[in-house]
């Protein structure tokens, strides 16, 4: 199903971002706000990333995908991994990455989005 798929380009983007330095710290966070692909650290700052998988690298790509109400869930799902781990007020970046076509071409856009209200 769908979710396994997911958790397949998941782990792809996981280890993507390991690549990259980060420190992988969850994968699927769930809360009652919604829930974020990956909760990861890179460097000083916490990053709440989702992964979009796009079949065809088409127009618009896997960014566009990121609906305003999405990055409000991923801010507050953002906010309880914070209460819940009693990191209020770290510094928080929100990333997208984005894997694209059966070359699996992978996209990272670091603060692809401001956290919002």
């Amino acid at each position: 199903g769908r979710r396994q798929t997911g958790a397949v380009y998941e782990k792809k983007a996981g280890a993507y971002l390991e690549e990259q330095g980060y420190v992988i710290l969850q994968y699927n966070y769930r809360c009652r706000a919604g829930e974020v692909d990956i909760v990861a650290r890179d460097g000083s700052f916490l990053v709440f990333c989702e992964v979009k998988y796009r079949r065809t690298a088409g127009k618009g790509g896997a960014l566009d995908a990121v609906t305003c109400g999405k990055q409000r869930t991923i801010s507050k799902c953002a906010l309880f991994y914070l209460m819940e781990h009693h990191l209020t007020g770290a510094a928080c970046r929100f990333d997208v990455v984005g894997i694209e076509g059966a070359a699996e071409k992978i996209t990272l856009v670091k603060g692809a989005f401001e956290y919002e209200e």
